[in-house]
Protein backbone atom coordinates (compact mmCIF):
# COMPACT_ATOMS: atom_id res chain seq x y z
CA UNK A 1 0.00 0.00 0.00
CA UNK A 2 1.25 3.44 -0.90
CA UNK A 3 1.32 6.06 1.83
CA UNK A 4 -0.73 9.24 1.49
CA UNK A 5 2.48 11.13 0.75
CA UNK A 6 3.45 8.70 -2.02
CA UNK A 7 0.00 9.01 -3.61
CA UNK A 8 0.23 12.80 -3.41
CA UNK A 9 3.70 12.97 -4.96
CA UNK A 10 2.66 10.52 -7.69
CA UNK A 11 -0.43 12.56 -8.56
CA UNK A 12 1.57 15.80 -8.66
CA UNK A 13 4.22 14.42 -11.00
CA UNK A 14 1.48 12.86 -13.15
CA UNK A 15 -0.06 16.32 -13.55
CA UNK A 16 3.29 17.60 -14.81
CA UNK A 17 3.66 14.73 -17.29
CA UNK A 18 0.18 15.43 -18.63
CA UNK A 19 0.92 19.16 -18.85
CA UNK A 20 4.11 18.50 -20.81
CA UNK A 21 2.28 16.22 -23.27
CA UNK A 22 -0.31 18.92 -23.86
CA UNK A 23 2.17 21.78 -24.28
CA UNK A 24 5.03 20.31 -26.33
CA UNK A 25 5.00 23.28 -28.70
CA UNK A 26 5.51 25.74 -25.87
CA UNK A 27 8.44 26.82 -23.72
CA UNK A 28 8.22 24.85 -20.48
CA UNK A 29 10.01 26.78 -17.71
CA UNK A 30 10.77 24.71 -14.63
CA UNK A 31 9.18 27.39 -12.47
CA UNK A 32 5.86 26.92 -14.28
CA UNK A 33 6.05 23.13 -14.03
CA UNK A 34 6.78 23.44 -10.30
CA UNK A 35 3.57 25.46 -9.95
CA UNK A 36 1.63 22.75 -11.80
CA UNK A 37 3.02 20.18 -9.35
CA UNK A 38 2.73 22.39 -6.26
CA UNK A 39 6.38 21.74 -5.43
CA UNK A 40 9.03 24.22 -4.37
CA UNK A 41 10.76 25.53 -7.52
CA UNK A 42 14.02 25.08 -5.66
CA UNK A 43 13.78 21.29 -5.57
CA UNK A 44 11.06 20.39 -8.11
CA UNK A 45 13.48 19.14 -10.74
CA UNK A 46 15.14 16.68 -8.38
CA UNK A 47 11.77 15.28 -7.35
CA UNK A 48 10.83 14.88 -11.03
CA UNK A 49 14.09 13.15 -11.92
CA UNK A 50 13.99 11.02 -8.80
CA UNK A 51 10.49 9.74 -9.52
CA UNK A 52 10.63 9.37 -13.34
CA UNK A 53 14.28 8.42 -13.87
CA UNK A 54 15.06 11.25 -16.30
CA UNK A 55 15.48 15.01 -16.17
CA UNK A 56 12.73 17.35 -17.35
CA UNK A 57 14.95 18.49 -20.21
CA UNK A 58 15.65 14.93 -21.36
CA UNK A 59 11.98 13.98 -21.02
CA UNK A 60 10.77 16.91 -23.13
CA UNK A 61 13.48 16.39 -25.76
CA UNK A 62 12.60 12.68 -26.02
CA UNK A 63 8.86 13.31 -26.39
CA UNK A 64 9.45 15.90 -29.11
CA UNK A 65 11.61 13.44 -31.05
CA UNK A 66 9.01 10.71 -30.62
CA UNK A 67 6.39 13.12 -31.95
CA UNK A 68 8.68 13.89 -34.88
CA UNK A 69 8.85 10.17 -35.73
CA UNK A 70 5.07 9.95 -35.54
CA UNK A 71 4.69 12.92 -37.90
CA UNK A 72 7.28 11.57 -40.34
CA UNK A 73 5.26 8.36 -40.60
CA UNK A 74 1.73 9.72 -40.57
CA UNK A 75 1.99 13.18 -42.18
CA UNK A 76 3.50 14.83 -45.24
CA UNK A 77 4.96 17.78 -43.37
CA UNK A 78 8.42 18.83 -44.63
CA UNK A 79 11.30 17.46 -42.58
CA UNK A 80 12.54 20.99 -41.89
CA UNK A 81 9.21 21.94 -40.34
CA UNK A 82 9.10 18.78 -38.25
CA UNK A 83 12.64 19.52 -37.05
CA UNK A 84 11.65 23.06 -36.04
CA UNK A 85 8.57 21.77 -34.21
CA UNK A 86 10.83 19.35 -32.34
CA UNK A 87 12.90 22.28 -31.07
CA UNK A 88 15.75 22.20 -33.61
CA UNK A 89 16.54 25.31 -35.64
CA UNK A 90 18.86 23.47 -38.02
CA UNK A 91 18.51 20.21 -39.93
CA UNK A 92 21.89 18.73 -38.96
CA UNK A 93 21.47 18.61 -35.15
CA UNK A 94 17.93 17.26 -35.62
CA UNK A 95 19.24 14.51 -37.89
CA UNK A 96 21.93 13.55 -35.35
CA UNK A 97 19.47 13.42 -32.47
CA UNK A 98 16.88 11.51 -34.51
CA UNK A 99 19.44 8.97 -35.73
CA UNK A 100 20.69 8.42 -32.18
CA UNK A 101 17.17 7.56 -31.05
CA UNK A 102 15.72 5.74 -34.06
CA UNK A 103 18.78 4.39 -35.89
CA UNK A 104 18.09 6.21 -39.15
CA UNK A 105 17.95 9.69 -40.60
CA UNK A 106 14.54 11.42 -40.65
CA UNK A 107 14.40 11.12 -44.45
CA UNK A 108 15.45 7.46 -44.40
CA UNK A 109 12.92 6.72 -41.67
CA UNK A 110 10.14 8.27 -43.73
CA UNK A 111 11.15 6.59 -46.99
CA UNK A 112 11.37 3.15 -45.43
CA UNK A 113 8.02 3.54 -43.69
CA UNK A 114 9.53 2.13 -40.52
CA UNK A 115 7.27 1.31 -37.62
CA UNK A 116 7.38 3.85 -34.81
CA UNK A 117 9.00 1.89 -31.99
CA UNK A 118 9.95 3.84 -28.90
CA UNK A 119 12.89 2.91 -26.71
CA UNK A 120 12.02 1.60 -23.26
CA UNK A 121 12.14 4.16 -20.48
CA UNK A 122 11.69 3.67 -16.76
CA UNK A 123 8.55 5.82 -16.51
CA UNK A 124 6.81 4.08 -19.43
CA UNK A 125 5.64 7.49 -20.68
CA UNK A 126 5.87 8.15 -24.42
CA UNK A 127 4.45 10.62 -26.89
CA UNK A 128 0.70 10.23 -27.19
CA UNK A 129 -1.09 11.79 -30.15
CA UNK A 130 -4.14 12.50 -27.99
CA UNK A 131 -2.03 14.14 -25.29
CA UNK A 132 -3.22 11.75 -22.61
CA UNK A 133 -1.07 10.33 -19.80
CA UNK A 134 -3.09 8.06 -17.54
CA UNK A 135 -0.24 6.80 -15.37
CA UNK A 136 3.50 6.34 -15.10
CA UNK A 137 5.90 3.94 -13.44
CA UNK A 138 7.70 5.48 -10.48
CA UNK A 139 11.42 4.77 -10.77
CA UNK A 140 12.36 1.59 -8.90
CA UNK A 141 15.62 1.88 -7.00
CA UNK A 142 15.45 -1.69 -5.77
CA UNK A 143 16.38 -3.07 -2.40
CA UNK A 144 17.55 -2.27 0.15
CA UNK A 145 15.90 1.11 0.54
CA UNK A 146 18.27 3.99 1.14
CA UNK A 147 18.73 4.87 4.79
CA UNK A 148 17.82 8.49 5.46
CA UNK A 149 17.61 10.12 8.87
CA UNK A 150 16.12 13.45 9.90
CA UNK A 151 18.39 15.72 11.90
CA UNK A 152 17.84 19.12 13.45
CA UNK A 153 20.79 21.36 12.68
CA UNK A 154 21.66 24.49 14.58
CA UNK A 155 22.99 27.31 12.40
CA UNK A 156 26.79 27.20 12.15
CA UNK A 157 29.29 29.90 11.29
CA UNK A 158 31.59 29.11 8.36
CA UNK A 159 34.34 30.73 6.38
CA UNK A 160 33.86 30.17 2.68
CA UNK A 161 35.09 30.80 -0.85
CA UNK A 162 32.48 31.06 -3.63
CA UNK A 163 32.94 28.97 -6.79
CA UNK A 164 30.98 29.67 -9.98
CA UNK A 165 31.23 27.05 -12.72
CA UNK A 166 31.38 23.29 -13.04
CA UNK A 167 31.11 21.47 -9.72
CA UNK A 168 33.87 19.17 -10.96
CA UNK A 169 36.23 22.16 -10.89
CA UNK A 170 35.83 23.14 -7.24
CA UNK A 171 39.27 21.75 -6.34
CA UNK A 172 41.02 25.07 -6.92
CA UNK A 173 38.44 26.84 -4.75
CA UNK A 174 39.06 24.39 -1.94
CA UNK A 175 42.79 25.00 -2.39
CA UNK A 176 42.29 28.74 -1.83
CA UNK A 177 40.22 28.12 1.31
CA UNK A 178 42.57 25.47 2.68
CA UNK A 179 45.68 27.61 2.29
CA UNK A 180 43.94 30.50 4.01
CA UNK A 181 42.71 28.20 6.81
CA UNK A 182 46.24 26.83 7.38
CA UNK A 183 47.62 30.35 7.66
CA UNK A 184 45.01 31.16 10.30
CA UNK A 185 45.46 27.97 12.33
CA UNK A 186 42.06 26.49 11.50
CA UNK A 187 43.20 23.14 10.10
CA UNK A 188 43.60 20.19 12.43
CA UNK A 189 41.14 21.36 15.06
CA UNK A 190 37.39 20.92 15.24
CA UNK A 191 36.68 22.52 11.87
CA UNK A 192 34.38 20.56 9.56
CA UNK A 193 34.51 20.77 5.76
CA UNK A 194 31.20 21.20 3.97
CA UNK A 195 29.85 22.49 0.69
CA UNK A 196 26.76 24.55 -0.05
CA UNK A 197 25.35 23.48 -3.41
CA UNK A 198 22.99 26.21 -4.60
CA UNK A 199 22.14 24.88 -8.05
CA UNK A 200 21.13 21.63 -9.73
CA UNK A 201 23.63 20.77 -12.52
CA UNK A 202 20.81 19.13 -14.50
CA UNK A 203 19.09 22.53 -14.71
CA UNK A 204 21.55 25.38 -14.32
CA UNK A 205 24.06 26.16 -17.11
CA UNK A 206 27.54 24.94 -16.17
CA UNK A 207 29.05 28.44 -16.13
CA UNK A 208 26.42 29.63 -13.63
CA UNK A 209 26.55 26.86 -11.04
CA UNK A 210 27.16 28.29 -7.56
CA UNK A 211 28.96 26.45 -4.79
CA UNK A 212 30.50 27.57 -1.51
CA UNK A 213 33.51 25.66 -0.14
CA UNK A 214 33.15 26.05 3.62
CA UNK A 215 34.88 25.30 6.91
CA UNK A 216 33.17 25.70 10.27
CA UNK A 217 34.71 28.16 12.75
CA UNK A 218 33.96 28.63 16.43
CA UNK A 219 35.23 32.18 16.67
CA UNK A 220 34.50 35.44 14.91
CA UNK A 221 36.86 35.95 11.97
CA UNK A 222 37.05 38.97 9.73
CA UNK A 223 36.40 38.34 6.01
CA UNK A 224 39.53 38.70 3.93
CA UNK A 225 39.93 38.81 0.15
CA UNK A 226 38.10 35.87 -1.43
CA UNK A 227 37.30 34.40 1.96
CA UNK A 228 33.94 35.39 3.40
CA UNK A 229 32.01 34.64 6.57
CA UNK A 230 28.44 33.42 6.70
CA UNK A 231 25.97 31.33 8.68
CA UNK A 232 24.52 28.14 7.18
CA UNK A 233 22.12 25.44 8.29
CA UNK A 234 19.33 25.69 10.80
CA UNK A 235 16.19 23.54 10.85
CA UNK A 236 15.33 19.98 9.92
CA UNK A 237 17.37 18.15 7.28
CA UNK A 238 17.00 14.77 5.61
CA UNK A 239 20.44 13.18 5.70
CA UNK A 240 21.52 10.47 3.28
CA UNK A 241 25.03 9.13 2.90
CA UNK A 242 26.70 8.98 -0.50
CA UNK A 243 29.64 6.59 -0.83
CA UNK A 244 31.70 7.02 -3.98
CA UNK A 245 33.07 9.67 -6.34
CA UNK A 246 31.73 13.19 -6.06
CA UNK A 247 30.64 13.17 -9.71
CA UNK A 248 28.06 10.51 -8.79
CA UNK A 249 26.42 12.70 -6.14
CA UNK A 250 23.48 13.59 -8.47
CA UNK A 251 22.41 9.92 -8.45
CA UNK A 252 22.16 9.92 -4.65
CA UNK A 253 20.30 13.23 -4.68
CA UNK A 254 17.79 11.67 -7.11
CA UNK A 255 17.35 8.67 -4.85
CA UNK A 256 16.72 10.78 -1.75
CA UNK A 257 14.13 12.88 -3.58
CA UNK A 258 12.52 10.11 -5.62
CA UNK A 259 12.58 7.25 -3.16
CA UNK A 260 12.70 8.62 0.38
CA UNK A 261 11.06 12.03 0.18
CA UNK A 262 8.02 10.71 -1.68
CA UNK A 263 7.18 8.36 1.21
CA UNK A 264 8.48 10.47 4.09
CA UNK A 265 5.49 12.67 4.80
CA UNK A 266 7.74 15.72 4.53
CA UNK A 267 8.29 18.52 2.00
CA UNK A 268 11.64 19.93 0.88
CA UNK A 269 12.31 23.51 1.98
CA UNK A 270 13.39 26.24 -0.45
CA UNK A 271 17.00 26.36 0.71
CA UNK A 272 20.27 24.93 -0.62
CA UNK A 273 21.45 21.43 0.15
CA UNK A 274 24.52 20.98 2.36
CA UNK A 275 27.25 18.40 1.72
CA UNK A 276 29.39 17.33 4.69
CA UNK A 277 32.62 15.66 3.57
CA UNK A 278 33.65 12.90 5.96
CA UNK A 279 37.08 12.01 4.58
CA UNK A 280 39.94 13.61 2.68
CA UNK A 281 39.73 13.35 -1.13
CA UNK A 282 43.52 13.81 -1.33
CA UNK A 283 44.19 10.56 0.53
CA UNK A 284 41.00 8.55 -0.06
CA UNK A 285 40.24 6.46 -3.16
CA UNK A 286 37.24 7.93 -5.04
CA UNK A 287 35.12 4.82 -4.46
CA UNK A 288 35.59 5.21 -0.67
CA UNK A 289 34.72 8.90 -0.37
CA UNK A 290 31.85 9.54 2.03
CA UNK A 291 29.52 12.53 1.83
CA UNK A 292 26.49 13.19 3.99
CA UNK A 293 23.93 15.01 1.83
CA UNK A 294 21.61 17.25 3.85
CA UNK A 295 18.29 18.17 2.20
CA UNK A 296 16.44 21.01 3.98
CA UNK A 297 12.90 20.15 5.11
CA UNK A 298 9.88 22.24 5.91
CA UNK A 299 8.91 22.11 9.58
CA UNK A 300 6.10 19.71 10.39
CA UNK A 301 2.66 21.38 10.39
Amino acid sequence: MKSETQRSYYARILRVLLHIQSHLDEVLPLEDLAVVAHFSPYHFHRVFRGMTGESVQKHVRRLRLERAAHRLKYSKEPVTRIAFEAGYEAHEPFTRAFRAMFGDSPTGFREKQKAVVFEEVASGVHYAADGEVASFEAFDYGEPKMEVTIKRLDPVRVVFVRHVGLYSSVGDTWGVLYRWAVSHGLVGGKSVALGVAYDDPDVTPADRLRYDACMTVDKLIEPEGEVGLQQVGGGDYAVGRHVGPYDELPDTYARIFGEWLARSGREARSAPALEFYLNDPMSTPPEELMTDIHIPLEDKP
